[in-house]
């Protein structure tokens, strides 16, 4: 079984500062990235020793430059930097390559109190839904495995977005590091959570057959932007309609139509 896995940060064990999720503030984030790092690659060796062949892992945080490859086990192979195409985090994965996806690192949706830097896809939105679920980036990405028909097994991240992970895949694995309180987080010790990683990811493709994505028949997203004007100019969108001056609308039957207008309306 070939693996795909997702990496974000702001999931990762222990975070809990913008400072600790970029680059320019390199004294507050390195420590960060090593764990981001270490939780991938335990990720990794669970995948391995559950019989994994070939993983890709995206690095899919800001720059898509930090996890560092050189930690990764040799069968991984990673996609860093943005290719620019609609699938985004999920860049790299297609339909009858892969068999398991899994995500780590990943953090709440846009309003949520599950984490002090909860967020969807940006920081220019009060909210996303989609048929009226508030969406996470994970919920998004599942959909597009889902897509794809390659199940969704393993999730790492708060606490808040794993019980939402197993409402929708009642037998994901879940690995739960983080838990958001005001502007805290309250997280299990590091070492801790690359242990249970790597166990979660071995359980997690071992039954990864049983971890399908339902998918809906149809899809209709309101996107809420903060700032009327924004929410003005990305409804010019084809098919894209304003409500209450910051609700921009869209339904679409075909997911990946969905993923065209994310990459045009909710991108930075």
């Amino acid at each position: 079984m070939n693996v795909f896995i997702s990496a974000d940060i702001e999931g990762t064990c222990g975070i809990t500062s913008w400072a600790e999720t970029e680059r320019a503030t390199m004294d507050d984030y390195r420590p960060f990235q090593q764990q981001m790092t270490r939780e991938v690659n335990a990720a990794c060796l669970g995948a391995v020793a559950a019989g994994a062949g070939d993983i890709l892992v995206k690095d899919a945080h800001d720059s898509a430059r930090n996890v560092d490859p050189a930690a990764l086990p040799k069968a991984a192979r990673i996609l860093r930097g943005w290719t620019g195409d609609p699938l985004s985090m999920m860049s790299g994965l297609d339909s009858g390559t892969f068999g398991a996806v899994l995500f780590t690192g990943y953090h709440a949706w846009a309003a949520c109190p599950g984490n002090p830097l909860s967020h969807t896809m940006n920081l220019g939105n009060d909210s996303v839904t989609i048929n009226g679920v508030r969406a996470s980036e994970f919920l998004i990405n599942a959909y597009t495995a889902g897509y794809y028909k390659v199940p969704v097994c393993f999730l790492s991240g708060d606490e808040d977005l794993c019980a939402f992970a197993r409402e929708l895949i009642p037998e994901i694995v879940t690995v739960p590091v983080n838990r958001g309180i005001g502007g805290g987080v309250v997280s299990i010790h590091p070492d801790v959570a690359v242990e249970r990683i790597q166990a979660g990811a071995k359980e997690a493709v071992k039954k990864a057959a049983r971890c399908a994505v339902p998918m809906p028949e149809r899809f209709e997203s309101v996107i809420r932007f903060r700032e009327h004007k924004t929410a003005f100019s990305k409804s010019f969108y084809p098919g894209a309609r304003l409500e209450d001056g910051k609700d921009v609308c869209f339904e679409t039957g075909d997911w990946y139509e969905m993923l065209r207008y994310f990459h045009f309306v909710l991108s930075d």
